[in-house]
């Protein structure tokens, strides 16, 4: 488990290091995307929010107060949630949307440009448009104009085209003076400038912008945001805009025209009801008439004038009697008004009179639940059609109460007439006692008391019509503004800190991407850590990347190159500490070409040279030689290698080359490149090479064939000590160097196998240790350099 943790810290400490040592890199793209934010910051156009807050008020809420099983269960606040719904549509309706636009002149934006961006003037624009056309045909335009001052007094007009104002010649407008009357596709026009403070500038550049108000409505519909809770009446409204004034005189213009519409639905049920009782009073002043008249007639007739000396034979009980069949006559005529009203299809609108004076409180409750569905549904119609399911329930609804009006008040007229008929009864059982009056007089009377029914139906139709005209003005706004509308002014779009956020995770993001799936496919061993992740080998060191003009060491030589041939050295005669032969061999062979095998065998026996041990380096890769090459010598003998091999009168002291300035370092080069190279190294007189030369030199270093090309290492790899397999960093693939270099070490066909990464570049990957302290052991690393510790 520890092991597991170990490792698994070193992976994380490999990765850190090497996006550390991408930084430059990963720091460009950062940069670029913060630049590119801060320019999208400067010249994008900001988003302000304007809330206001109100409450919904409900008409019943002060007609009486909760019971407590109201208070205690859900019934109180599920009745409020569907009205605070059906309120919430209203006020997000396109029709009260569309009297804003209409009212506060949204339709027409004015615009300063500039050169890379355009400002939006809401209060106060320097000119101002006159129209000659009807509003209804400006709510429908759709154009642009573009206007530049020229002087006070003057202006060029251009046409509506795509190319911007700055870039127009004033040739391509045409000079109007302000006040002139311009002639456009959808009516004249007066272009009037304002005066004073917010005067126009010469030669600045306006545009003016006109939108047709649905799509103006529509826009700022999807802008607006209604919040509120379940359980409350108080609703939150918010609207963005990029102008935050403009935003609160939207909201405070809401919050009006949804009162104002409110009060016009309770005023119509006011004027429905003074229009019924209006009606009623000119047909019961006619019956008034009519009635007034028979009474002249008949006292003219019998010459009746002393009748106020004659009221005292009229006993007490007989005016109650007759003040019961006033009631009684009174509420029959108001039933037989109200059948009629219900009865009448030439309506305007189904709303019925209310509290009209008829005393059931049943027919009374009806008649407004059936006003307040009436009101609901016309509220509906405004933004939908008779198709809506809401509307069909709502008129079915409707229907229902009229019906059951209808028979309700079908019974209560039945009821009144019979009490008026025992009212009748009793009145002629009265006037019967009344035997000694005359005839004319019980005539008279009757006159008199039709007389009176109607003069007090008329006063009280007179009342109500007071009392509906005082209704008329004492209806209170729907919406209790709780807060006016009001903005912070600060930009809620976009946000500058989330942007520069955004921005810089991902500027971060693309290279650490791009970095990690380079990574992910990269296939090339870059250290140590990578190869024995493929390699399941001994590993005896690694050699640093260097210039092509460094290819050997030195004797005095600080280079990490140098130093990492002397560790390298070290860990041979390690390794070899325990071999009984007198000369230490050791074979150098690799993968494939161009892996530094050559390079490797060269700069290690200069090194164990320089440690004054006699070494004898052969070229063995007779297909490919290089070691001569490298060591930049022209060999001193003509025969090499192969001609030893292929001639046995050649003796092994006659190959040998002398290196100079080099006592300890003797060469045989390679030879004659043969034609048949594999079949030369099979000669037992390579066996007889090993053995002269066994204990007249401390090391044989051989620089063998690749393995992975050609079996020429197979052939001669019995007579090593020691195989140093070199791997090539960021050069060979992974791929082949587990089907090549594995299968070799498990089978044993290379003897003592160790691997040597060359060409490590330490910065190329982010992580890794460097050799020695350079040239000069007394330099600081720079802040900068995270890749060498």
């Amino acid at each position: 488990m520890e092991s597991k943790n170990v490792t698994s810290i070193k992976e994380i400490k490999k990765v850190i290091s090497l996006y550390l040592s991408r930084w430059k890199f990963i720091s460009f793209f950062v940069i670029i995307a913060l630049a590119l934010a801060y320019s999208y910051l400067r010249y994008t156009t900001y988003q302000y929010e304007a809330t206001a807050i109100i409450r919904i008020k409900d008409d019943k809420e002060s007609q009486k107060l909760p019971s407590l099983s109201e208070l205690n269960g859900s019934s109180l606040l599920s009745g409020g949630s569907n009205t605070i719904k059906n309120e919430i549509e209203i006020l997000s309706s396109r029709t009260l949307f569309s009297n804003i636009v209409k009212n506060l002149d949204l339709n027409i934006s004015y615009f300063q440009q500039g050169k890379i961006k355009e400002v939006e003037i809401y209060k106060n624009p320097p000119i101002s448009l006159n129209f000659f056309a009807n509003d209804s045909i400006i709510h429908k335009v759709d154009t642009t104009l573009f206007i530049k001052i020229k002087s006070p007094s003057e202006f060029l007009m251009f046409k509506d085209d795509a190319k911007s104002l700055i870039d127009r010649d004033d040739s391509e407008g045409k000079s109007f003076s302000f006040g002139d009357r311009i002639k456009t596709g959808f009516g004249d026009l007066v272009v009037v400038p304002n005066i004073g403070k917010y005067s126009p500038r010469i030669g600045s550049n306006l545009k003016v912008s006109i939108k047709p108000t649905n799509s103006i409505v529509g826009k700022y519909r999807s802008n607006l945001l209604i919040a509120t809770d379940s359980e409350s009446s108080v609703v939150r409204l918010g609207l963005r805009d990029n102008i935050p004034q403009k935003a609160i005189d939207i909201l405070n213009q809401l919050i009006l025209e949804y009162n104002n519409d409110v009060i016009s639905d309770k005023e119509e049920v006011v004027r429905v009801t003074s229009e019924f009782i209006n009606n009623r009073l000119e047909l019961v002043f006619k019956e008034l008439e009519e009635v007034d008249f028979s009474a002249e007639q008949l006292q003219k007739r019998n010459n009746l004038t002393a009748l106020g000396s004659q009221a005292d034979i009229y006993l007490q009980s007989e005016r109650q009697n007759e003040a019961q069949i006033n009631n009684t006559s009174n509420t029959i005529q108001l039933i037989d008004y109200m059948q009629q009203e219900i009865e009448d299809k030439n309506k305007s609108s189904d709303l019925l009179p209310s509290n009209i004076g008829i005393s059931d409180g049943g027919i009374n409750q009806v008649t407004k639940s059936h006003n307040e569905l009436v009101a609901q549904r016309d509220k509906l119609l405004k933004n939908s059609t008779e198709s809506n399911p809401v509307v069909i329930n709502l008129n079915n609804q409707i229907s229902a109460l009229k019906e059951n009006l209808a028979s309700s008040l079908n019974n209560m007229k039945k009821s009144s007439e019979i009490t008026l008929n025992n009212l009748n009864r009793e009145d002629a059982r009265i006037r019967g006692q009344l035997y000694t009056a005359p005839t004319k007089q019980r005539q008279l009377r009757d006159i008199e008391r039709q007389q009176s029914i109607k003069e007090s139906l008329y006063l009280y139709l007179l009342e109500k019509r007071e009392e509906s005209a005082i209704r008329l003005g004492m209806f209170t706004p729907n919406a209790k503004v709780i807060d006016q509308a009001y903005s912070s002014y600060t930009p809620v779009s976009p946000n500058k800190m989330f942007t520069y956020l955004s921005a810089f995770l991902i500027g971060l993001a693309i290279p650490v991407g791009f970095i990690y799936v380079r990574k992910l496919l990269d296939t090339k061993i870059y250290d140590k850590d990578d190869l024995l992740d493929v390699l399941k080998m001994p590993y005896i060191g690694d050699v640093p990347l260097t210039s092509k003009k460094t290819k050997l060491i030195s004797k005095v030589d600080y280079s990490p190159k140098a130093e990492a041939f002397r560790i390298i050295r070290s860990n041979i005669d390690f390794i070899l500490r325990n071999n009984n032969s007198e000369t230490k061999k050791v074979f150098i062979t690799s993968t494939r070409a161009q892996e530094g095998k050559s390079h490797t065998s060269t700069n290690l026996a200069m090194s164990i040279s320089f440690s004054e041990k006699s070494v004898l380096l052969i070229e063995m890769d007779i297909r490919v030689p290089k070691i001569m090459q490298y060591l930049n010598e022209k060999p001193s003998t003509k025969e090499g290698l192969t001609d030893y091999i292929a001639n046995k009168s050649i003796k092994p002291n006659q190959i040998i080359n002398k290196i100079n300035n080099n006592d300890y370092l003797d060469v045989i080069s390679s030879g004659t490149i043969p034609p048949n190279p594999s079949e030369l190294l099979m000669s037992e007189r390579v066996k007889d090479l090993f053995d002269y030369f066994e204990g007249k030199y401390d090391y044989i270093i051989v620089d063998t064939s690749a393995v992975g090309l050609v079996s020429d290492t197979l052939l001669i790899s019995k007579f090593a000590d020691i195989f140093v397999y070199v791997v090539s960093a960021n050069n060979v693939d992974k791929r082949q160097l587990a089907a090549v270099a594995q299968p070799l070490y498990e089978d044993e066909r290379l003897p003592n196998v160790n691997l040597l990464l060359n060409g490590t570049d330490f910065a190329k990957k982010g992580y890794g240790y460097g050799y020695g302290y350079g040239n000069n052991p007394n330099k600081t690393k720079k802040w900068y350099q995270f890749s060498k510790k």
